[in-house]
């Protein structure tokens, strides 16, 4: 008897609950929404926090204020999204970095499972190898074909460790079957440099430190780590065409929420981010940042979340990564 009350108390609760987040949701947004950056101002993460939020504020008639808690590779931002009330109020754009990469280098405050709800994938963007416009490699055969008769005599740049300069560079060394030599910068941009100095012989980068170095003539692009050629850059063969098939290694952002949000206002999200993400005018700003905008269903997000998790996790494993 008592058992039967239980369940039925227990039931009634979650009705209730569901009750009050549609109530609440029907109303979402009435007030100012933060949006949490985990990069610095001026990066790729933060101006197309921007973008997006101006979007989003103009759909949903409420300001969105950007919040900057970088800081950790990103895993401050995270750390304070995933502490904040579970209302819809707070949500933050994480990346390939603090949300796939970070716990599985290093112990992090927060648990990607746990403490946030997938709600949607944003944007992607390719990574790009190039070398300098000296350079004697011409494509991506000629490279790994030094690199197999020179072994670890190559060196490539990169932002640090579990960066995706990081981590494409040890992907083409698996799968080429080759060895090279990694240099860690303090930032993306002063390994570029290098590269456009010849100190290195290439990095695999986003795109937006090298297109304008690209198109100057500074620097050459080998190939690009989308599986398909980039609409955004579409001379630039894929790996597979170069000859080094199954590499695929794409920036990501997407929009996360705490744990314990409403079903029904995260479903508010998905309806706004729908539209938004699919504004032309985003779409060409995204454009130029050289990221693809886009948008998800959550079981989509969550299913290339997990497809994400399980590539880096053998890599990182395998080649025991670690962080500095």
């Amino acid at each position: 008897m008592m058992k039967n009350l239980w369940t039925t108390l227990g039931a009634a609760c979650l009705v209730f609950a569901g009750m009050v987040g549609a109530a609440q949701a029907q109303n979402f947004p009435n007030r100012p929404v933060k949006l949490v950056v985990t990069y610095p101002p001026g990066g790729s993460s933060d101006l197309m926090a921007r973008i997006m939020g101006q979007k989003l504020s103009e759909y949903w008639n409420q300001p969105v204020i950007i919040e900057s808690r970088p800081g950790a590779a990103g895993s401050i931002g995270m750390e304070f999204a995933a502490r904040q009330a579970a209302d819809g109020y707070t949500f933050v754009i994480g990346n390939l970095g603090p949300a796939s990469v970070n716990p599985l280098i290093t112990k992090v405050p927060y648990n990607m499972d746990n403490d946030f709800i997938a709600v949607s994938l944003s944007a992607t963007g390719p990574n790009i190898l190039v070398v300098p416009s000296k350079s004697p490699f011409k494509n991506l055969g000629d490279l790994l074909t030094a690199a197999k008769a020179k072994n670890n005599s190559l060196n490539f740049g990169t932002s640090g460790t579990g960066s995706m300069s990081h981590l494409a560079g040890e992907l083409i060394m698996r799968q080429a079957g080759v060895k090279m030599t990694g240099v860690a910068y303090k930032g993306g941009g002063l390994a570029v440099n290098d590269v456009l100095a010849g100190q290195i012989d290439f990095i695999v980068s986003d795109a937006l430190p090298v297109a304008q170095h690209i198109k100057s003539g500074g620097l050459r692009p080998l190939a690009i780590t989308s599986e398909k050629r980039s609409p955004l850059f579409p001379d630039i063969p894929t790996f597979a065409e170069g000859g080094l098939q199954g590499l695929v290694a794409v920036n990501w952002w997407g929009v996360f929420l705490p744990a314990g949000t409403p079903k029904a206002i995260v479903d508010r999200y998905n309806e706004a981010l729908s539209k938004v993400m699919v504004n032309p005018d985003l779409k060409e700003r995204f454009g130029g940042l050289g990221v693809e905008a886009m948008a998800s269903s959550p079981e989509e997000f969550r299913a290339f979340l997990a497809s994400e998790k399980a590539k880096y996790s053998k890599l990182i494993a395998d080649n025991n990564i670690k962080a500095d």
